[in-house]
């Protein structure tokens, strides 16, 4: 965040106004923002007002062969691929002068989209433009091994680019994981798709119109908007696709493994979902700083966190006590509007979401489980809950 920042809601909420006109909605293929091959469409919606941010292009499976075709042509003329390492680096390098330049517009874009706060969405965007950077600085200083052999012969490992890379990335931190996806991919010379979750696209389309003015050649970054079972799974099909990268739920992970199995034993990279539990001993020294990460651990960006802390271990002799002091810091963790740069948590990110955790405390009570405290489900346009 830099002295240019705005600091209050109104100032937000009138750059707002200004961006949703101007929303580029299309899916980027081949260096162009087209209209996708079918025609379909979905809409985005800002979960803290109902409104419809834009139509969005809804890609098929006609779009991820077109855009698959473009990547492996992209690779095998080797503007990107062959190029220099010193060259991507400078590219790299400029995407994330580029991203730093838009940092504000790239924050507000995953606040509307999916209803973090805008003081985490900016955080969000920090962290993917320090993930650019550190990756492209990494080009030029990896090398292959020369492996010892005899006089009669030559060893050598080269660290090669693996073709094209499909990366489809998880809703909850939109930028900041496709950045963890496509930095490490495209630093080596691979050409990437990209697929952003359906609830969040809009900071991924703006980013590739970014990599365009940056210098990536055609082909080699594209952006491919719609649904998990339509695209996603036909870039997880696709025989011409070597590599899939994947943040999300362990059985939409399972079900990709599958897919990659079925086609042409792509490699796959998965992040899953996971419990994290928080341990607490009784030797402890600040039990008050340590309730504050433990409150913050699970209610930070909404709850919508892979390794949100959802279980709470903590040694018998300081139960009562711990818990009471995780309620006190709770109580200072309410949401409020996500433009609104006080605000610690923001709107869920869609009433499926908001739904699912009002069935995780019906479930609990008809377990009989005691409730520490009752939540309020609030009156406002955003869909939230106070702890």
């Amino acid at each position: 965040m830099n002295a240019t920042t705005p600091t209050t809601k109104a100032a937000w909420q009138a750059m707002a106004e200004t961006l949703i006109p101007h929303l580029e909605s299309r899916a980027f293929i081949n260096d162009t923002f087209v209209d996708t091959a079918g025609g379909e469409t979905f809409a985005t919606v800002n979960p803290a007002t109902g409104e419809t941010l834009a139509r969005v292009a809804s890609c098929d499976v006609a779009d991820a062969e077109l855009a698959v075709s473009c990547a492996r042509a992209a690779h095998i003329r080797g503007e990107w691929a062959r190029l220099a390492p010193g060259r991507r680096k400078q590219t790299l390098l400029r995407l994330a002068e580029l991203m730093e330049a838009h940092q504000h517009e790239l924050a507000l874009l995953d606040t509307l989209d999916m209803g973090k706060p805008i003081s985490s969405s900016l955080g969000d965007i920090d962290g993917a433009i320090g993930c650019l950077r550190y990756t492209a600085e990494g080009i030029d200083k990896v090398f292959g091994e020369v492996a010892p052999t005899g006089n009669d012969s030559l060893g050598l490992v080269l660290r090669e680019p693996i073709g094209v890379v499909a990366a489809i990335v998880p809703w909850n931190f939109p930028l900041m994981m496709t950045a963890w996806k496509i930095a490490p991919a495209l630093a080596p010379g691979n050409s990437v798709i990209l697929k952003p979750s359906e609830k969040s696209p809009l900071s991924a389309l703006r980013l590739a119109s970014l990599a365009r003015e940056a210098g990536l050649p055609r082909g080699v970054f594209q952006v491919l908007p719609g649904f998990g079972h339509t695209v996603g799974k036909a870039l997880a099909l696709s025989m011409q696709v070597d590599c899939l990268a994947f943040t999300g739920s362990t059985q939409v992970g399972k079900q990709l493994m599958q897919y990659a199995g079925q086609s042409n034993l792509k490699r796959v990279y998965l992040e899953c979902g996971g419990k994290s539990p928080n341990l607490v001993f009784a030797d402890c020294k600040d039990l008050d700083q340590v309730a504050s990460h433990a409150a913050a651990a699970i209610f930070h960006n909404q709850g919508e966190v892979c390794i949100a802390g959802s279980r709470l271990l903590v040694e018998t002799s300081i139960r009562e006590e711990f818990v009471e002091r995780v309620l006190k810091a709770a109580e200072n963790m309410q949401p409020g509007d996500p433009l609104d740069p006080g605000s610690f948590m923001g709107a869920m990110v869609d009433e499926t979401q908001y739904r699912r955790v009002l069935d995780y405390i019906g479930n609990g009570r008809d377990k009989s489980l005691h409730a520490l405290t009752e939540y309020t489900e609030l009156k406002t346009v955003w869909m939230a809950l106070a702890p």
